[in-house]
């Protein structure tokens, strides 16, 4: 059994770290008052309804109702325990724990009954087999060649831990070995399965490259063939779908380009993971690719969240050029929050063959000073196999470019686009602006709500927050009041605490003010996301973080302290108040607090006793 974190360690790391910092890697986030917003990455929404607040270092959806400190965001992100979202909010801090703390043990012992954990650790263990391979014996030497000769360094390949499988059956003897259960190997992938049942190595005389989660853990292979000459095989071979690898939610290198997205304040889309590999030797972070695969809507929706602005950059020939047009296209169909810009390779070339013959520097020069934006690639992408000389195809073009420059709103834009149109045809502006008109009018009126879906540009939309609004009776309105005024002035906890016998009407406002004594026995000032992990209800977590969304004026008013102690105390029905407190007895029983049985039974006697003086002086 792993040792418990120690209180003092899980401090330290709490406030170690700004959790919009944190949750900035995941989630797009934008000032909005006093909050930053974005949108929620726990379920599907189009309008930015989860909320940051910085001051309290709590997060909260106002549509799912998920909420709580950097730990809880882990904790719903990744389905871990609490003890590792501490682990990992350290390890992404560089925080160094203490040995007996690393998140060994407590990995193992999460993992011991979960099959995506069982998985995981068996890509991990594959992925630095064969990074050795590659890297320290003479069956990897071959491969390791290869890859120097096409300019990558001893760092780059330990940075994405490129390794080599060599022909001969390895992988399965290696875990044979080490007495992992033949079903458990055939669920990864890594094995391919002939008729009499047997496991055979399904990479072989590859070089590997790893495929990772966001989390940076190794979820699937890509293997290329170092010889290509005289074979059917194909080039790449990727890993099948299994429990931890889908490829419609998988983006390589997500988990170091979302990390670079505060500097670069974009991401770059690339056709390849060889393209990506290519624009980090170029010092270019901020890539990734889709994996060979058509663009998806939970790719886009992962970029999405990261940040507004997306650069794709695929191949300069005829392919690459219809895959830009047709990302651009999906990107801007599912996203009315990210701005597109796209970066043209020359002709015949990929980022990787570039850097191959000009050189890193040049590279990462061309990905900042060759961006255009879609708008400007349409000019140049609608004119292939047309001969712009001839009237017939000139006039087809036109009428296709001004289609695609009406659906841009700033004015200005369109101007520059009209500009360059009117000197490279030597046509008259006027002209050609009423010709807009016309196109603009015909959309208008093939659709009276018209909001293009191929608009590159689209204006910056506020954060809507959707509020699941609970009718509270006046009890619950009062309770809800004075338990955030006693959280948060100290004065007003010691009044309320001094009142002999009194103890809220509802059991979770009750249980809220039993775990708050008993976090106030540890810490003198009230701090929200370090009293979150005194919870571990679910309920009693989203009504802390209610109660923190409260807006309250900074001078308290004793007066309605005694107001809201008066509802409580004395204009709560006897009737729910024996049903709170029975509830509240049950649990007490159910949990062997002997004290607070005893203290709850005698609370129910009296308030029995009270409903029948009322019933028998209602029957004189």
């Amino acid at each position: 059994m792993a040792t418990r974190i120690p209180e003092e360690v899980i401090d330290q790391v709490r406030s170690s770290v700004n959790i919009a910092d944190v949750i900035g890697q995941y989630v797009q986030l934008k000032k909005s008052g006093k909050n930053l917003f974005g949108v929620c990455p726990f379920h599907d929404e189009k309008t930015g309804s989860f909320s940051v607040n910085e001051e309290k270092q709590i997060f909260h959806c106002f549509s799912c109702g998920r909420g709580g400190n950097v730990f809880r965001f882990f904790m719903e992100l990744e389905n871990i325990s609490f003890p590792e979202a501490v682990i990992k909010v350290a390890e992404d801090a560089h925080i160094d724990l203490p040995t007996e703390y690393q998140s060994k043990e407590y990995v193992i012992e999460s993992q011991q009954n979960s099959l995506s954990g069982q998985l995981t650790d068996l890509h991990e263990q594959a992925a630095n087999l064969y990074h050795h391979i590659l890297k320290n014996t003479q069956a990897g030497q071959q491969a390791l060649q290869y890859l120097h000769e096409r300019g990558m360094t001893d760092e780059i390949i330990d940075q994405f831990g490129i390794g080599f499988a060599p022909e001969q059956r390895l992988l399965y003897p290696f875990f044979e070995e080490k007495k992992v259960e033949y079903q458990l190997l055939r669920q990864t992938g890594m094995f391919a399965e002939d008729q009499s049942g047997k496991l055979h190595d399904r990479f072989s005389g590859r070089v590997m490259f790893p495929i990772k989660n966001q989390n940076s853990k190794v979820i699937a292979f890509s293997g290329r063939l170092l010889s290509t000459e005289n074979t059917d095989m194909p080039k790449y071979l990727n890993s099948p779908e299994t429990e931890i690898f889908n490829k419609r939610r998988t983006l390589f290198n997500f988990d170091v380009a979302r990390k670079s997205v505060r500097q670069s304040q974009r991401l770059i889309l690339f056709e390849g993971f060889m393209d990506v590999i290519a624009a980090t030797r170029a010092g270019v972070t901020c890539g990734v690719a889709s994996m060979g695969t058509s663009l998806t809507e939970e790719q886009i929706s992962m970029m999405e969240r990261v940040t507004s602005a997306v650069d794709v950059c695929y191949d300069g020939d005829d392919a690459g050029q219809n895959a830009t047009n047709r990302a651009l296209s999906l990107i801007s169909e599912q996203s009315s929050k990210i701005k597109l810009g796209v970066v043209s390779m020359p002709a015949g070339i990929d980022p990787d063959e570039y850097v191959q013959e000009y050189g890193e520097d040049k590279l990462a020069e061309w990905l900042d000073n060759a961006k255009q934006t879609p708008v400007a690639f349409q000019m140049t992408f609608l004119k292939r196999n047309l001969n712009v000389d001839n009237e017939v195809d000139q006039l087809s073009y036109l009428h296709s470019i001004l289609k695609v420059i009406a659906n841009v709103p700033d004015s200005l834009e369109q101007d520059v686009y009209l500009n360059q149109l009117v000197q490279q045809f030597n046509l008259d502006k006027q002209t050609l602006q009423g010709q807009l008109q016309e196109v603009r009018r015909q959309v208008k009126a093939q659709n009276p709500k018209h909001q293009s879906k191929n608009e590159y540009y689209r204006r910056e939309e506020q954060p809507i927050i959707q509020h699941d609004v609970e009718i509270l009776d006046q009890t619950k309105r009062a309770e809800r009041m004075l338990l955030r005024l006693m959280l948060h002035d100290r004065d007003v906890w010691y009044y309320v605490k001094g009142k002999e016998n009194f103890y809220f009407a509802h059991e979770s406002f009750q249980t809220l003010y039993l775990l708050a004594q008993s976090y106030f026995t540890k810490h003198d000032v009230y701090a929200a996301n370090e009293f979150f992990d005194y919870l571990e209800d679910d309920k009693l977590q989203r009504l802390m973080i209610d109660l923190e969304e409260i807006e309250a004026s900074d001078e308290v008013s004793m007066d309605a302290v005694d107001d809201y102690l008066n509802v409580i105390v004395h204009k709560t029905p006897l009737k729910q108040l024996i049903t709170e407190k029975k509830a509240q007895l049950n649990e007490a029983t159910k949990f062997g607090n002997k004290e607070l049985e005893e203290s709850l039974t005698i609370e129910v006697i009296n308030l029995m006793k009270q409903q029948q003086e009322q019933l028998q002086g209602g029957g004189k």
